[in-house]
Order: structure tokens, then C-alpha cells, then sequence
């Protein structure tokens, strides 16, 4: 899919490193300026200088060190793009951790509320920060990373699990609230990727994070996991006009049929496929369960 953000202006959280950094490189490459962001300047700049590298038209890159977490940050960091490019067309919602890990009566609770801060919080803030200009340019693209802690248990890194359903909740939600100012938010599901949070959970070892997922992890870590070149590109097409009118979904960069979710429009859009919801009994044939 050859798409084009040509003229964008994108700003991208925890954009440093991992999925973040891949996502601003697909940004470019498709003809956005960006603005990336995170809490480690040194890293910060140095992605700046690498991705300045590959600027293909009159396109440009800044770096700002923020705490997403902080609502004094986040506005003065709207405040900065806005003064030097004049609009803001799309927010990607990538910061986040995993937090303390262990069984949640071991867990230190300032950690565990630092989490949700940055997860969570930081990706409200983020929202409330760009909205009104949004609201007044009557369109943009918002994109929350979220995971395999929104549709999955996660025993032992619970604030993590928490914090990713909770902010995939509030994308469909907000995207119910702007719809009328054709904003689309959507959530990524990116596959289990190996980054510095993968590099985290083996280090914390079994006694932690399970047995079971520590070993899953370890053969994640060996196979190279799901990549990062699935959610970067659906990344891109979510911050595309071709994906203008999906909006409230959860969506796998891996297993989803995304490229062709654009021909199904009207379906999409009075369905509740690719979003959370309550199972029943019924929906897995139990007659006893229901009314």
C-alpha cells in the first residue's frame, strides 16, 4: 500500500526507540514532519539524528523531551508544535511501560500507580491536549498502542494489563465523542514484540512474571517476535485519508485484514467486531448461562 502523509504534522510518544522510532520512520517515509517525544533525551536526539537522515521532501523532525504523565508538559509540548507548524493531524499514543511485576500483594504501589499514570494518563492527557485543535480543524488521526493486556489476563504485570484495557476502552469511547468532527481514534494490537520491555520480563525471571510467560518470552525473545514493521504500517494507514470513517476499533497489526477494511466501511461502522466487549454464555453455546 503506497500511501501518502504528505503535509502532516504527527506527533509520536515514547518514539526513542522500539515501535515508536519505527512508526516515525514510516511516518517519514510517507511524507509526514514529526515530532517525536519521550523522557530519555540522549536517546531522544539520537533518533532525531537518524531519522533526519531519511527526510525526503520539505519535511522536518524535532524532539521533544517530555513526561506524558505531566499535564504541564504535555501542553506546553502542543503549544511548541502548534506555534511552529500551525496544525496537529495526527497523535500516536505509543509511551508506555510495563511497570512492577509480581503478585499484585508484593507489588510496590507507588510503581503500580506510575503505571497507570504513564499508560494511561499520559495518553488522556495527550488527548485533551490536541483536541480542541482537532476539534476546530474538523478532522484528525489519534492511535493508541495498546496490546495483549486489553484481550488477555496478564498475571504478574498487572498495572500493565490494566492500564491497556483501560486506554482501548477510552479510544472507543472517545471515538464515539468526536465523531461528528471526523476524528478517528483507534487502538493497535502490535504483536508480541521484542523490545526493552521484553528485555524487562526476563530479567524479573519465572518467580515474577509465571513460568508460562517467562517462557513464552524466552522463545519470543529466540524467534525475534511479530516485528516491527506490521504495526508501523498500520500505523500509517490509521494516520491515511484511506482509512477515513474506521473509528472505535481495536485492531491486530498481525492477524486483522486491515489493507481491506476500507471496502467494508458501512459494516465496520454499525458493527461491534474489533472492539471490547462482555462474552456471554451464549456466544459459546451454554443454555444454562442466559435469561
Amino acid at each position: 500500500m503506497l500511501l501518502s502523509l504528505r503535509g502532516k504534522v504527527a506527533i509520536i510518544t515514547g518514539a526513542n526507540q522500539g515501535l515508536g522510532l519505527e512508526i516515525a520512520r514510516k511516518y517519514i517515509s510517507s511524507g509526514a514532519s514529526i515530532v517525536i517525544c519521550a523522557r530519555n533525551n540522549d536517546l531522544l536526539q539520537k533518533a532525531r539524528l537518524e531519522l533526519s537522515g531519511d527526510l525526503i521532501t520539505d519535511q522536518l523532525v524535532e524532539a521533544k523531551s517530555i513526561d506524558v504523565s505531566d499535564s504541564d508538559s504535555v501542553d506546553y509540548l502542543v503549544e511548541a508544535v502548534l506555534q511552529q507548524f500551525g496544525h496537529i493531524d495526527i497523535l500516536v499514543n505509543n509511551a508506555g511501560i510495563y511497570g512492577p511485576m509480581g503478585p499484585i500483594e508484593t507489588l510496590d504501589w507507588t510503581q503500580w500507580i506510575k503505571t497507570i499514570e504513564i499508560n494511561v494518563f499520559g495518553s488522556i492527557l495527550m488527548c485533551k491536549a490536541v483536541l480542541p485543535v482537532m476539534k476546530k480543524q474538523q478532522k484528525g488521526k489519534i492511535i493508541q498502542i495498546s496490546g495483549g493486556g486489553a484481550t488477555n489476563p496478564m498475571p504478574n504485570i498487572s498495572a500493565y494489563a490494566v492500564s491497556k484495557a483501560a486506554i482501548a476502552r477510552f479510544a472507543e469511547t472517545l471515538a464515539e465523542e468526536v465523531r461528528e468532527y471526523h476524528i478517528d481514534v483507534n487502538a493497535i494490537a502490535p504483536g508480541a514484540l521484542n523490545t526493552r520491555m521484553l528485555d524487562e520480563v526476563l530479567t524479573a525471571g519465572p518467580d515474577k512474571v509465571g513460568r508460562a510467560f517467562f517462557d513464552r518470552s524466552i522463545k519470543q525473545k529466540v524467534s525475534g517476535g511479530a516485528g516491527f514493521s506490521h504495526g508501523g504500517d498500520l500505523a500509517v494507514f490509521l494516520a491515511s485519508d484511506l482509512s477515513n470513517g474506521i473509528t472505535g476499533k481495536l485492531i491486530s497489526a498481525v492477524w486483522d485484514n486491515w489493507k481491506h477494511w476500507p471496502e467494508h466501511l458501512a459494516e465496520l461502522s454499525s458493527s461491534d467486531a474489533y472492539t471490547l466487549r462482555r462474552i456471554a454464555g451464549r456466544d459459546r453455546g451454554f443454555a444454562w448461562g442466559d435469561k
